[in-house]
This record gives structure tokens, C-alpha cells and sequence, in this order.
């Protein structure tokens, strides 16, 4: 009897390290998407993500986290079960390197504004940090992701551009080329949380928000044909390819935010489909 008690201890640890064990999905490089799977934790921390990130499950257990460009190679999560139980991890990050573009014959106030412009950069960002951080329990996400547009892709997330010689803050999205008029589609379904503006940088742009503080981005519209508030379907169109704001030619300007993480959009096409591997979560303490 006694011997029988003890093989059920023993089981019901192995089987509650088990359950402790979870998933990570995608790939662990600067700049990427992942899917944390634990159904037991009911937050994530990413410490050292530049910035400390806070992060939360839906019904399944999925948690939607992004690694920032700049995400140091040694990154620290938090993983916090049930009462104050917390377990901290070490990830190893790949490194990503960028590259360097170098644009000519953009108009010169939009590459060193005068002051007359700040009015308007300034209506942009507090716009732009407005909606960034929009935080719902909508799990729109989950119905997967498309290019928005076909085209060339002439500009990368993560690159640093370099207007008329003046080095520019790192590209925070992906440049997709195309013919002023082409129908630009949702990437997802999601709510519109952001239409027109005419912004000084991004000129005419949709932002669509698909729950868990994810959004993506679509600048440099020729036209808007959404409204605030309005849901859309994957594949839905709403928008024309434009040259609006800061744009040398036609192209959309494709951009995610996660958490007010910038991150590659590209890693939304697989979201669905990443690898998986789990990760050994054994109490380490506080």
C-alpha cells in the first residue's frame, strides 16, 4: 500500500514537470514572432527585451511574444505559475545583420524637418504610440496571415536607410514595390483602428488590430477605403498603394507591432506553422 502511494507521488511530480515544460515556436533570432505555448503559466516576462515586456495567454495557453531588432543575444524570461511560483530562463538569440540602403532624391524636408513640420510629426507619433498600445483579449490573429500586396520587396525590416546622406533610424517594416492604385488587403482579420491622417512621415495609413496587442501597419496609402472601427476579413481590401508622406515611388510600408514591439511582418505569414521546440521550465527560484 504505502509502496503504491509513493509511485502515485512520484507520477503526479513527473507528470506536473511535464505539464511545466513549454513550448516555444519560431525562431529565436533579433526581430522574429513566437508563440509561447504553457497552459499552467499565466504570464511571461521578457526582461531584456530593450524594454521589460509583459505578456499573457489566451484560453489555449498561447502567449504572442516578438524580440526587438536590437534584442541582446543572452535574452532573460520570466515564467510565472500558479500563485507567486516563478521560473527564470536564459534564451540564446541569433543575431541578424542588417543591411544599409542608401536613398537619394527624397525631398529634403522630409528628411531634416524644420520646425514648421513638428506640429505634425508630433500628431503622428502620439497617433501612432496611441494605437501601439491598444491591448484587447480578441484573438483575430488565429485566423493566420497574407502578404497584403504582391510586388518587389525593395525594403527589409531592420535595415538602416540613409536619406540624401543623413543616417535614419532603422526600417520598421518591410517595403513592399508596386503600382500606385494596386489593391492593398488585410493581412488578417482584425478591427481598424487607424485610417487616413495624411501623416507627414507615413502619409495616408491603416492600422489593424488583431487582439493581444498585436497590429499591423499599412503606410504610404494613395487612399484609405476603411473607417475607424470597422472589422475586416482576411484578404478584405482596404487600401490603395500610394507615394504619400515619406515614399520615393509607389510601394506599401508593411509593419508590425507586438506589445509596442517593432517586428518583422514577414514572420506573420508562418504563425500558424512554426517550428516548435519546449523548453525544460525546472524551478530555479527567485
Amino acid at each position: 500500500m504505502r509502496f503504491s502511494a509513493i509511485c502515485l507521488i512520484i507520477c503526479s511530480l513527473m507528470a506536473a514537470q511535464k505539464a511545466a515544460a513549454l513550448e516555444i515556436c519560431g525562431d529565436l533570432k533579433q526581430g522574429e514572432l513566437l508563440l509561447v505555448k504553457d497552459k499552467k503559466s499565466w504570464q511571461i516576462t521578457f526582461f531584456n527585451n530593450l524594454k521589460e515586456r509583459k505578456y499573457y495567454p489566451n484560453e489555449e495557453g498561447v502567449f504572442l511574444a516578438a524580440l526587438h531588432r536590437d534584442a541582446p543575444q543572452k535574452f532573460k524570461i520570466g515564467i510565472y505559475g500558479a500563485g507567486k511560483s516563478v521560473v527564470y530562463k536564459d534564451l540564446q538569440i541569433e543575431p541578424t545583420k542588417w543591411d544599409i540602403q542608401r536613398i537619394n532624391g527624397v525631398q529634403q524636408h522630409k528628411v531634416t524637418p524644420n520646425k514648421e513640420h513638428q506640429t505634425e510629426i508630433d500628431r503622428e507619433r502620439a497617433d501612432l504610440n496611441q494605437v501601439l498600445a491598444l491591448k484587447t483579449e480578441a484573438d483575430y490573429w488565429q485566423s493566420g496571415f497574407m502578404q497584403p500586396v504582391e510586388g518587389r520587396i525593395s525594403g527589409n525590416f531592420g535595415n538602416q536607410r540613409i536619406f540624401n546622406g543623413i543616417p535614419k533610424s532603422p526600417h520598421s517594416g518591410t517595403d513592399i514595390a508596386a503600382a500606385a492604385g494596386t489593391p492593398v488587403r488585410a493581412s488578417a482579420d482584425g478591427i481598424v483602428v487607424l485610417s487616413g491622417k495624411d501623416y507627414f512621415y507615413t502619409g495616408n495609413m491603416v492600422i489593424i488590430d488583431h487582439g493581444r496587442g498585436l497590429q499591423t501597419i499599412y503606410a504610404h496609402l494613395q487612399e484609405a477605403k476603411v473607417t475607424e472601427g470597422q472589422g475586416v476579413k482576411k484578404g478584405e481590401v482596404i487600401g490603395l498603394v500610394g507615394s504619400t508622406g515619406r515614399a520615393n515611388g509607389a510601394h506599401l510600408h508593411w509593419g508590425a507591432s507586438l506589445n509596442g514591439v517593432r517586428f518583422n511582418p514577414r514572420s506573420l505569414l508562418n504563425i500558424n506553422e512554426k517550428k516548435c521546440f519546449k523548453l525544460d521550465s525546472k524551478a530555479e527560484g527567485k
